[in-house]
């Protein structure tokens, strides 16, 4: 299993930054590696995402929310390869510290983790980083 763990402050409320991140139509504005939705409701979505090329779909369902701290998602990709995304929204004195947790199983035990983090290596946690400071952008704005 591999796992992001990453965080930054916006200068935004955090219902402002709820808003943003739990709307999966506004994914495209600020996650990196975001092509397309292709459905989507208040608790699940279908969404194809492209790292390092390799284009793929994750079909995600909210696993627990308490708006506008906390939000659990579980998916689940290509070869039976699973996912936790967790995004924690906490008050700060500027606005909003946002904590992003990503946990992901590759496919096919053991073979496929080592052949998953020589493919994608350091891709993830940039990637990661690079859609929060978007973020951070897009809710500053709003």
């Amino acid at each position: 299993m591999s796992a992001v763990t990453t965080s930054i402050d916006i200068a935004a409320p955090p219902r402002t930054v709820w808003d943003v991140v739990m709307d999966p139509v506004r994914l495209r504005e600020w996650v990196t590696i975001h092509r397309r939705l292709e459905r989507h409701s208040a608790t699940s979505m279908e969404q194809v995402l492209c790292l390092r090329g390799v284009t793929f779909h994750v079909t995600w369902t909210l696993d627990a929310s308490e708006r506008p701290h906390h939000a659990t998602w579980k998916g689940s990709g290509p070869g039976h390869s699973k996912a936790i995304i967790e995004y924690g929204l906490t008050q700060i004195d500027s606005g909003t510290r946002f904590d992003y947790h990503n946990e992901f199983k590759a496919p096919f035990g053991p073979l496929g983790a080592v052949a998953s983090k020589a493919i994608v290596g350091g891709v993830s946690q940039r990637e990661a980083e690079a859609s929060l400071r978007l973020l951070k952008a897009l809710c500053e704005r709003a």
